[in-house]
């Protein structure tokens, strides 16, 4: 039984008791007590005595927890789930909702089903049981079942010490301070900190500005700025995290080489063991990565025990006094003069400040280490801030505090020989006499190089701990745990990358595994691109390349912050609020200049595939919406110049066509749309405009539906236009609406584009009153007015209509995307074109003569796409409008597709002076620049139409059936016959128009004899006076003007002037 619920009526409301009820959308039904579907018992509201309050007894408060829902097939045969109607909060039955967070969800959430929320029209309106386009039901994915999930510690803490404790804290730390002593060496660390600080900062904002998944860095570039930005960092960053594998494994290759060198057990030589050792582990870091993200988190637990021992190492060996063996090697224990001495920079073999910088840099990456999994984070907008920033703090009082050990105990040079020991006392010179101070002399070290002390000896970590081996183990679990992390950041950021499909050629590599979703191919891809850069072999080549890399990542992270930030986007909230934008700013500039000083030809270049990669992503246009930072200053850009355009006077040299024309939908009319796209192109306003004609419940679903589809549309062809669409009772009244309210400031048509009304003889009344109504209200509100008329016709709506059925049918919304994903129906292919006439002829029974017509449609709506041959634009320049007439053939001309076609000019003029006449248009082009191949004047356009052309005879023919022929009746009768038929053609209308009337058969003789062979005719278009000429007389006109010509536009402006020749 179906029955309408209206919202709180009692006598519906009894049938609770007896009733189940479930709801379709916009309607209740009741279906006895034993149907399967949900239900809900509903009781009458009753008072009960409870210390004044009010007792609902049929509020259920589990009704507003997460809902339950239901599968439901629809009267359009679509088949969805949403919610049943429920007893709400407010005690009655209604289709509204509690806010519920499972209405705001992506499609395809992982982390919970996106639900149907009531649409406006279904509360508004009478239902018919269709949910709106808006309300998305999709499955959610299953692919998190059974997933490992981290927190902020495992996941983002520990990743992130792990990978800036890494080859430089036990490799590089002592050199970098050797060469920069402590005072510039704590530069070097606090500016890397300060670079990595702010860009947590900015990180931190950004991540909490709604969810966050998997990609780390490349999510968060491209979510904030957008694909062009998102996807030429993504592939660069994705990179540098496979080369950085390389830069880590070369450091535990290089201890590994030192241990054999100690221990005379070379394979073959130093570099080439390297190469050999790096490529050994790789392999063996690629099967535990492969193994799952489990195994690799166990791992880097282990790695980090290992790790922090260590450094507890290195700071009890540097308080042990020193033995001789130590001493000798350039180690003191903790000694003012040493630690004096080690304050001042000494750089050697042509290291600067900033070289050294760059070497060290590199420690500072693994911030992103745990951004980079955010996809495998169990709350990654809580733990990538917490976790990043309190590591940064960690690791960097951890740099500082082993490197000042070191520099407090350690001489930067020392020869490691015993025998150098002297007296206590003795004086010695030049840079190691400090050395003499503690009973050992390193001059030599001046003439020859040492292979000890801070500048030559890179494992002084492990010379300075209580226990060696401990360092080694140190080492071998600091380059390790970085290269891990690494290896398993690259594949995940560059998965996300091939997910988004920005790059096609690439999504071989977006398929995942497991119940990870491991990303194997990349795991592969990023494997072979480390080996290639493990044997190189040198650490100090690989470390400034990766430098610029990740340095570009962090400008374009603090970027985003400001440009979020700036654009002051109603969506930009995040719940991290301690940054700033100019802070972001700041750290943005200062990772550019950081770039050029490290290296400036390596800045060059990343800058130089950055923009090579936005431009590829611009051109080819990737089909996502990410709501990115770059549109809304867009948007606030777009309203700022329109304001500033709104307080200047418009002037003649800026005058430009803005077009609105009636095309209907965009794709029904080609023609119309292409002349006018070429008209305004990326220079004017065009909009495409078409009314709805109708009771407004009727129209306006189908108006709502087309707004988006039409401009999707646009934008997929290329049309740089705008789509607008009203509803009214009649295609007039919209129309003047259109007139009126279109634009913005200055940003307003001035032209209106029409086609000709080809039918209008067979066309009721109304419709031509309509019509011509239209054009009387341009001409009201001061527009220049166009009129396309091509004997073959404009509307292809028919055949598009038809496509549309026999086009396979699009596949359902994507479950990971939250837009449609596939594309408009398209503009009918040369093989539907075939099939319709094929179907017209064979199935439908039409006439061969009208699949013929079709043929000849089809094949002229696309005459203004393609480039059009050579040939001539003829301009009929008969009455002078302001110079629209003449402008737009101009504007023409400058386009690709018309640049081979001459204007040729004809103008009226007196019989007798027609040279004078030309001299004079000749003079008038000159001074607008304006340039054209052939000027003539007409002097024959006053005599009457020729009997060779049967102008009259048709011309009668054309308005006999609209003729009143009231001069054979009596007055009265007359009279009377003009009451009743107001809009036909009077025979006095006709005597007192007699002239204009053979004007227009004699322009359309004229213009065959002269412009038949033109590319295109362009006419001025005559007026009729309002109130004096009658609908039907204009339109015979306007017909016998353009009739059997080539395309023929009719132009009239508004009469003020659109060209000067004033500077």
């Amino acid at each position: 039984m179906y029955l309408p619920l209206s919202e709180g009526n009692p006598a519906q409301m009894n049938l609770c008791d007896s009733c189940k009820m479930t709801a379709g959308v916009g309607s209740i039904f009741l279906t006895p007590m034993n149907s399967n579907h949900r239900t809900t018992s509903l009781k009458m509201e009753r008072f009960k005595s409870n210390r004044g309050a009010h007792i609902n007894s049929c509020y259920d408060a589990t009704l507003d927890e997460p809902p339950v829902y239901e599968e439901t097939n629809f009267s359009n045969e679509e088949h969805r789930t949403v919610r049943p109607s429920v007893m709400s909060a407010f005690g009655h039955d209604t289709l509204d909702r509690v806010p519920n967070i499972d209405f705001y969800r992506n499609a395809g959430s992982l982390s919970g089903q996106r639900v149907v929320r009531p649409s406006l029209q279904e509360l508004h309106d009478k239902s018919d049981g269709t949910p709106s386009d808006d309300l998305e039901s999709a499955e959610p994915l299953d692919s998190s079942k059974g997933a490992v999930r981290f927190g902020w510690i495992r996941g983002v803490l520990v990743r992130c010490m792990l990978n800036i404790w890494g080859v430089m804290l036990f490799i590089r730390l002592s050199w970098v301070f050797g060469q920069a002593g402590w005072g510039l060496g704590i530069v070097v660390i606090l500016l890397s900190c300060v670079v990595t600080t702010i860009t947590g900062l900015s990180m931190s904002a950004i991540c909490t500005n709604g969810v966050v998944r998997g990609g780390g860095a490349y999510y968060l570039i491209s979510r904030s700025l957008g694909p062009e930005f998102g996807g030429s960092i993504g592939l660069i960053f994705a990179f540098a995290n496979a080369v950085a594998v390389a830069m880590y494994v070369v450091g535990f290759a290089e201890t590994v080489v030192d241990l054999l060198i100690e221990h005379n057990a070379l394979m073959i030589d130093p570099i080439n063991d390297i190469r050999i050792v790096g490529c050994i582990t790789v392999v063996l870091l690629l099967g535990i990565s492969v193994a799952g993200m489990e195994w690799e988190a166990k791992a880097q637990i282990l790695l980090l025990v290992i790790l922090l021992v260590a450094i507890v190492n290195v700071f009890v060996g540097t308080a042990i006094p020193a033995t001789e063996d130590k001493k000798s090697k350039g180690f003191f224990s903790y000694q003012s003069k040493i630690f004096l001495e080690n304050f001042t920079p000494d750089f050697r073999n042509g290291e600067t400040f900033f070289s050294v910088f760059a070497i060290f840099f590199p420690a500072a990456t693994g911030i992103l280490a745990g951004a980079n999994i955010s996809g495998d984070l169990r709350d990654p907008q809580a733990a990538i801030p917490k976790g990043t920033l309190l590591a940064i703090l960690i690791t960097g009082v951890t740099y500082l505090g082993v490197a000042l050990c070191v520099a407090a105990t350690v001489v930067r040079d020392a020869t490691g020989n015993r025998n150098n020991s002297v007296p206590l006392g003795t004086v010695c010179n030049g840079s190691s006499a400090i050395a003499c101070d503690f009973g050992y002399d390193f001059s030599s070290c001046e003439v020859e190089s040492c292979k000890f002390g801070l500048m030559n000896n890179f494992q002084v970590m492990t010379m300075v701990s209580g226990f060696g081996p401990l360092i080694i183990a140190g080492t071998f679990s600091a380059t390790l745990s970085s290269a891990l992390a690494s290896l398993v950041s690259a594949p995940k950021v560059f998965q996300a990358l091939c997910k988004d499909n920005i790059y096609k050629a690439l999504y071989f590599f977006a398929k995942g595994h497991g119940k990870n979703n491991e990303p194997i191919r990349g795991y592969v891809l990023t494997f072979i691109i480390s080996v290639a850069f493990i044997l190189i072999g040198n650490l100090n080549t690989i470390a400034p390349i990766i430098s610029n890399f990740f340095l570009a990542s962090y400008a374009l992270i603090n970027f985003s912050c400001f440009h979020a930030s700036y654009a002051r986007s109603p969506g930009w909230r995040p719940a991290y609020k301690y940054y700033n934008m100019w802070l972001s700013l700041f750290g943005a500039l200062l990772c550019c200049v950081v770039m050029f000083v490290i290296n400036w030809w390596a800045a060059l270049l990343t800058y130089g595939i950055e923009i090579l990669l936005y431009i590829y992503v611009t051109v080819k246009k990737p089909d996502v919406n990410w709501g990115s930072s770059t549109q809304a200053v867009t948007f606030v850009s777009s309203v700022s110049n329109a304001l500033s355009l709104s307080g200047v006077e418009d002037h003649v040299k800026n005058f430009r066509p803005q077009i609105l024309v009636l095309t209907g939908s965009a794709q029904n009319r080609p023609p119309l749309l292409d002349l006018a796209h070429s008209f305004t192109k990326n220079y004017g306003l065009c909009i495409t405009c078409e009314v709805f004609v109708g009771p407004k419940s009727e129209v306006l679903p189908e108006m709502n539906a087309g707004m988006e589809s039409n401009q999707l549309w646009l934008v997929k062809r290329k049309r740089k236009a705008f789509y607008a669409a009203v509803a009214c009772e009649n295609f007039r009244e919209g129309t003047e609406s259109l007139l009126q309210a279109s634009g913005l400031g200055r940003m307003k048509p001035n032209t209106l584009m029409i086609g000709f009304k080809k039918n209008w003889q067979i066309a009721g009344k109304d419709e031509v009153q309509s019509y011509v109504g239209i054009l009387h209200d341009a001409f009201d509100f001061e527009y220049g007015t166009v009129m396309l008329r091509m004997d073959e016709g404009l509307d292809v709506s028919h055949i598009i209509k038809f496509a549309s059925k026999i086009r396979p049918k699009a596949p359902p919304r994507s479950s990971i995307c939250s837009c449609w994903c596939y594309p408009p129906p398209p503009s009918p292919s040369p093989h539907l074109l075939h099939l319709f006439f094929f179907f017209s002829v064979s199935v439908n029974s039409v006439p061969p003569q009208i699949a013929k017509m079709n043929e000849k449609l089809m094949e002229s709506s696309g005459l203004f796409k393609k480039k059009q041959p050579k040939g001539t634009i003829d301009v009929w320049w008969l009455f002078d409008d302001g110079g629209l007439t003449l402008l737009l053939p101009y504007i023409l001309t400058t386009r690709k597709k018309w640049k081979d076609c001459k204007l040729r000019i004809f103008i009226a003029g007196e019989p007798g002076r027609s040279e004078a006449d030309r001299e004079e248009m000749k003079s008038l082009l000159h001074k607008f620049r304006i340039k054209c191949s052939d000027i003539n004047v007409i002097d024959e356009i006053h005599i009457k139409p020729s009997l060779y052309f049967n102008s009259t005879r048709t011309f009668k023919e054309m308005i006999d059936p609209f003729r009143l022929h009231e001069g054979s009746k009596d007055t009265a009768h007359a009279e009377a016959m003009k009451k009743e038929h107001p809009w036909k053609i009077t025979d006095q209308e006709l005597s007192n128009f007699e002239e204009k009337t053979n004007l227009q058969m004699r322009l359309n003789e004229v213009l065959q004899e002269n412009s038949k062979s033109a590319n295109l005719i362009i006419v001025s278009m005559p007026i009729a006076r309002k109130g004096s000429v009658s609908d039907y007389l204009y339109m015979a006109w306007l017909d016998a003007l353009t009739r059997n010509l080539p395309p023929t536009l009719l132009i009239r402006g508004n009469h003020k002037s659109v060209l000067t020749f004033y500077s």
